[in-house]
């Protein structure tokens, strides 16, 4: 096995966790053993790409993707304003990443209960094997972080000086791991009084509440400040405590800005200890963890079947033929049931679901209610189609893949029946109950005029989900690929198909400034969705 750098670079902190009562000649070797495996790939079924293109890891592969967004930092440096605006924004984008990587990339790492199955039965320690996953863990949230930052800090050394970088740094290492500790104490609370099947229903939902919290979370970051004639003011008050960003944002005003006022240094306080004390708590309870862990070996299921099946009945409804309809249960049942897929897509379907609401939110804080009425705010709802590329990326992927065989090997005398329930699932099962709420809301504050516009909204969604299956998934089977590939997608394709939910509401903001149309409008949508369905799904 290789060596790994950042396995040397570890070495030199031997003597931290010999302190901590940790062996580190074990854990050395259960990370070495990890990072390999990492290197390797599982084998896939119907994956027309190359081995050649998928060798390797994938997750250091990908990290260009994050630099790419860590530029979204670099205009706060250099806004003439105070450091704590411009530094607890500028974390409050770093640690929305990393939160939400942390929660898609590598809960699996941390639950991972199949160490118990092999490294269980040998004389090693549960704290021995607990640090080595944290460890696992920051190595790739470090290789993150770097890829986030590093043209940032770049910009930071020659724009503002390498005072401020230095202290940037040694903050940012605090963030990273303020956001290890904090994700796994959550789970450790979970695993204490949840067990078996039901234990991992619940890391799903708090997985998408977590992905939704830190949005909101970001959004209440903003409003700590008030913006007068283009400057910004922050006034501290007890509930800023509670805002993460704006500890690491704060002690850049007490050390670099020299305020030292009390809230400023209680803050900067905050963003120093909590990090070191979560990690020291993560310590004390880390043998307690691994303990529990092992309720994700145990199933508690019911072994009764319902006599009503709300699949069954939503199949017979929108499907014409006893296949698709199986094929439309089976599709719904993966969405509901396979932990990996929820994992990866019912964030997205939360945070679609939050921000029309936060736009409305943002209209009643500066205007009122009054406001509302005769805008065309309600065009917000477009928000809720911008998911539906990711969502039909992931169509493609299952974490029991290896049985897609079976897709091929049943006597299916139309093949496309396979992607047109997956989609038609998709729609009824995930896309409709989100855009139903919004309707709901939406109707109740600007009247029963906007309902010929929320007809059109939906069917430009489902063209949308078309137009997306066309370009991401028309050449493969549904549910057949493992996850490890996960992240392999075309980012020119998946761009272009997120703007067009933005295109298909400038369109519509068009034709709504036109006597009928909306209707006009709609109608053409209906022929093209039913036009579009026939060509793309015959035989």
């Amino acid at each position: 096995m290789d060596d790994f750098r950042s396995l040397k670079l570890l070495d030199s902190f031997k003597f931290l966790f010999k302190a901590l009562h940790v062996d580190y000649g074990t854990m050395r070797k259960i990370l070495e053993l990890k990072l390999t495996m990492d290197q390797r790939r599982a084998p896939t079924v119907f994956t027309a790409q190359s081995a050649k293109k998928k060798e390797g890891n994938q997750f250091l592969k990908s990290l260009w993707i994050y630099t790419l967004y860590g530029l979204i930092i670099i205009p706060f440096l250099f806004m003439d304003s105070n450091y704590i605006f411009q530094m607890s924004l500028a974390f409050g984008i770093i640690l929305f990443f990393l939160m939400t990587s942390m929660i898609s990339e590598f809960t699996t790492v941390l639950l991972d209960v199949r160490d118990k199955n092999i490294i269980g039965t040998k004389p090693v320690s549960r704290r021995s094997l607990s640090a080595a996953r944290m460890v696992h863990i920051c190595i790739y949230m470090t290789l993150l972080t770097l890829a986030i930052v590093i043209i940032p800090l770049g910009v930071m050394i020659f724009k503002i000086g390498l005072a401020f970088s230095l202290l940037f740094i040694g903050m940012l290492l605090l963030s990273v791991l303020f956001v290890i500790a904090l994700t796994a104490l959550i789970y450790i609370f979970i695993l204490r009084f949840f067990s078996g099947e039901q234990l991992k229903d619940i890391i799903n939902y708090v997985q998408i509440l977590l992905s939704v919290g830190v949005v909101i979370g970001y959004q209440v970051l903003i409003r700590s400040f008030e913006f007068v004639d283009f400057t910004t003011s922050f006034h501290f008050s007890w509930w800023h405590i509670l805002i993460p960003p704006i500890w690491f944002g704060a002690p850049f005003e007490v050390f670099l800005a020299q305020n030292h006022s009390s809230g400023m240094i209680t803050l900067t306080v905050l963003g120093i200890i909590m990090p070191i004390i979560s990690i020291l708590v993560y310590y004390r309870l880390m043998p307690s963890f691994e303990r529990n862990l092992e309720k994700l070996l145990t199933e508690s299921r019911d072994g009764k079947k319902s006599a009503f099946s709300l699949n069954r009945l939503l199949s017979r409804l929108v499907c014409f033929t006893k296949e698709e309809q199986v094929f439309f249960q089976f599709s719904a049942l993966m969405m509901s049931k396979e932990r990996d897929f929820k994992l990866k897509v019912y964030p997205s379907l939360g945070m679609a679901l939050i921000f029309p609401f936060l736009f409305l939110f943002n209209m009643i804080r500066d205007g009122g209610l009054n406001d509302l009425s005769g805008s065309k705010i309600y065009l917000t709802i477009y928000f809720s189609s911008i998911i539906i590329p990711a969502v039909i990326h992931m169509l493609k992927y299952a974490g029991s893949y290896r049985g897609g065989w079976i897709f091929t090997a049943a006597p299916v005398k139309n093949i496309s029946l396979l992607g047109r329930a997956a989609v038609k699932a998709f729609i009824v099962k995930l896309y409709l109950p989100v855009f139903t709420v919004l309707s709901v809301v939406f109707l109740a504050i600007f009247s029963t005029e906007i309902l010929p516009d929320l007809v059109v909204v939906f069917l430009s969604g489902c063209i949308h989900t078309i137009l997306s299956y066309i370009l991401l998934n028309k050449n493969h089977i549904p549910f057949s690929e493992s996850f490890e590939f996960a992240q392999e997608i075309n980012t020119a394709e998946n761009i272009m198909l997120t703007i067009l939910a933005g295109v298909f509401a400038i369109v519509h903001l068009m034709v709504i400034s036109i006597s009928y149309g909306i209707y006009i409008y709609l109608a053409v949508l209906l022929f093209a969705l039913i036009t579009s369905w026939i060509v793309v799904f015959r035989k």
